[in-house]
């Protein structure tokens, strides 16, 4: 039966630093049985000082965690859903860029988040990642060991119809990678997470961002690993980074797609 991991963790403003760890992780995937890595949104960089973090956002061909975590992918022999990273657009914007790398190093698809978190909390948090940050376009799905994986990101999960076109793929895994903040944790997360995995009757594996950063921020962590039917298999906690493992029964999808067709019997409702 084919294994996951999950990668939470505590990301700061050192590219360098944020590589080495993704790179660490990798190791333990592969030492832990996993076929397959998961990390966070913003694995590579997560600071909210625009100014300063320009500096180190550049175009993927250039973007030193994504060589460091291609090199450990192929040395490992494991493939990586590398959650996200800030790149560089030709047209001067920046991309939240999902990645998924294959066993050899080379890039196996590619993301660029749809829905942008432009909020005002009751906390006084706000957010606006559409001033710097240009919405992706495409939904993308990959064949991977672990099955045919469908991309989302963080604020996505927010949004039914991407699911629904990841459901209509039949998929068996989404990826949800996240830095959610600790209001909006405490309140959706969980809920959320499952709700995506039992629409699309498929494995959810979402790696998250955890505990204070350096840019100041603080991040509800709970990576998770729930199966079609929305249980969930792995919860990892708010309080600290660390690596999770979960099982993926790919017998599990056809029961549950069999016991309850909602795919098969989803019609479309007309304006």
């Amino acid at each position: 039966m084919p294994r996951a991991a999950l990668f939470q963790m505590t990301t700061g403003i050192d590219p360098v630093a944020n590589a080495a760890a993704i790179v660490d992780a990798i190791a333990q995937a592969k030492a832990g049985g996993a076929a397959m890595l998961f990390t966070p949104e913003m694995s590579g960089l997560l600071d909210r000082d625009r100014k300063r973090a320009a500096g180190s956002i550049v175009r993927e061909e250039d973007d030193r965690v994504l060589l460091a975590v291609r090199e450990g992918a192929a040395r490992e022999g494991v493939w990586v859903a590398l959650g996200s990273l800030a790149v560089a657009r030709e047209d001067g914007r920046w991309a939240n860029r999902a990645f998924v790398i294959d066993d050899t190093g080379a890039i196996a698809a590619r993301y660029d988040k749809m829905h942008m978190f432009d909020v005002d909390l009751a906390t006084g948090e706000f957010w606006r990642e559409s001033n710097a940050y240009a919405a992706g376009e495409s939904v993308a799905t990959v064949e991977t060991p672990l099955g045919r994986l469908g991309l989302a990101i963080c604020y996505d999960i927010r949004f039914p119809a991407l699911f629904e076109a990841l459901g209509q793929a039949l998929c068996d895994l989404i990826a949800i990678p996240a830095a959610f903040t600790v209001p909006t944790g405490a309140a959706h997360w969980h809920l959320l997470q499952r709700a995506r995995a039992v629409e699309a009757s498929a494995y959810v594996l979402a790696a998250a961002q955890v505990g204070r950063h350096e840019d100041g921020r603080a991040t509800y962590g709970h990576s998770l690993a729930i199966d079609p039917w929305g249980e969930v298999l792995l919860d990892m906690g708010g309080e600290a980074p660390g690596i999770g493992f979960a099982e993926i029964e790919p017998a599990r999808i056809a029961e549950v797609r069999s016991q309850l067709p909602s795919l098969a019997n989803r019609r479309a409702i007309a304006n």
